[in-house]
């Protein structure tokens, strides 16, 4: 008990503000995406990054740089120097937003470690969320340079790895801070539990698909619902590769029905613990966590439908990326709530 008190407030608070900067962080990077701004930055600089071009010279030296690499001189050699700018900005804020979740997961943990606020069990669990922290930063920098060569397109394998880590070291700063917030264990059903484990696997490879549709930006074919073009379940695009598995990991047409049907899949699956919940006797926060996820993962689908309906306008597309990250964090407070 007297170990558990070291765990104070205060961790709980730093935790769960770098679980918002994680969150700001992927909205940021999913307008990043949408906006074709990944590759506008073509250098890195660990330090002088975080500082813009402040005056027309340095945004000339900036703009000249850009035109020096494939996504200028295939796809944007129409831009002025104010559509640089404009581009710039989002890479440049996202980029800004890794190195402060950096020092406000770093600065925050060394205090606490020299003021003895952690238990040694914290301390093992924020030095993986630290490895995960630089191993995602590592992946943003891998990500960018893949379009920097002959393609001004980055690898849908590298933009999935980053997206997916992102989400994965935010789900694992939260639970970490419920360990802090819910620290006693209480009985637990075990069946139930794996199922959860299950649902949330089967949205891991989703989020996964989700982010080989943005990387190859399979969203803007097949723009109709139910079925595919020509009223077609399987439209005749999603086979044409051989073999046959490059269908399901690099044709858009394959890569958009992998996720339509993971889709159906995530909801049966969460309909499937919402009808099985119904007939356990829950605490309060059980029975929220389950409600929760019944709603989210309903409003994610209409967003999903309408996001290929409409072709991925921006907003569209950033309000489904944010709806898997809401249904990510509910799915790890359901988790969370039935494993302990």
């Amino acid at each position: 008990m007297k170990n558990q008190q070291k765990d104070n407030k205060s961790v709980i608070y730093w935790l769960l503000t770098g679980c918002a900067l994680l969150f700001i962080m992927v909205l940021v990077g999913g307008i990043t995406r949408l906006t074709d701004s990944g590759l506008s930055m073509s250098n890195y600089k660990l330090i002088t990054g975080t500082i813009p071009p402040l005056n027309d010279a340095e945004w000339q030296d900036a703009f000249e740089l850009y035109k020096q690499y494939p996504e200028y001189q295939k796809l944007h050699s129409h831009f002025t120097l104010e559509d640089f700018k404009s581009i710039y900005f989002w890479e440049w804020l996202h980029r800004v937003l890794g190195r402060l979740i950096g020092l406000v997961f770093i600065i925050p943990f060394i205090y606490f470690l020299v003021t003895k606020k952690l238990t040694k069990q914290t301390i093992k669990k924020c030095l993986v969320l630290l490895v995960l922290g630089a191993f995602q930063g590592f992946l943003g920098w891998y990500m960018v340079k893949s379009g920097l060569v002959d393609i001004p397109h980055v690898s849908h394998y590298r933009l999935a790895a980053h997206l997916t880590t992102a989400f994965l070291t935010f789900a694992a700063t939260l639970w970490v801070a419920l360990d802090l917030i819910y620290p006693k264990n209480k009985p637990r059903n075990i069946r139930f539990r794996n199922l959860i484990i299950v649902s949330y696997l089967i949205l891991i490879v989703q989020i996964v698909y989700g982010a080989f549709v943005a990387g190859l930006k399979a969203g803007l074919i097949h723009n109709h619902w139910p079925l595919m073009n020509e009223g077609k379940f399987m439209h005749y695009t999603v086979h044409i590769l051989d073999p046959f598995y490059k269908n399901l990991i690099e044709n858009p047409s394959g890569i958009q029905f992998v996720h339509r049907i993971l889709a159906y899949i995530v909801v049966v699956s969460i309909v499937i613990l919402w009808l099985k919940a119904r007939k356990m006797e829950l605490t309060r926060l059980q029975t929220k966590s389950i409600n929760a996820l019944l709603i989210l993962v309903g409003f994610q689908f209409l967003l999903g439908v309408l996001t290929i309906l409409y072709a991925v306008p921006l907003w569209l597309g950033i309000a489904h990326q944010i709806g898997a990250f809401f249904l990510l964090s509910a799915m790890t407070f359901t988790l969370h709530r039935f494993s302990k």
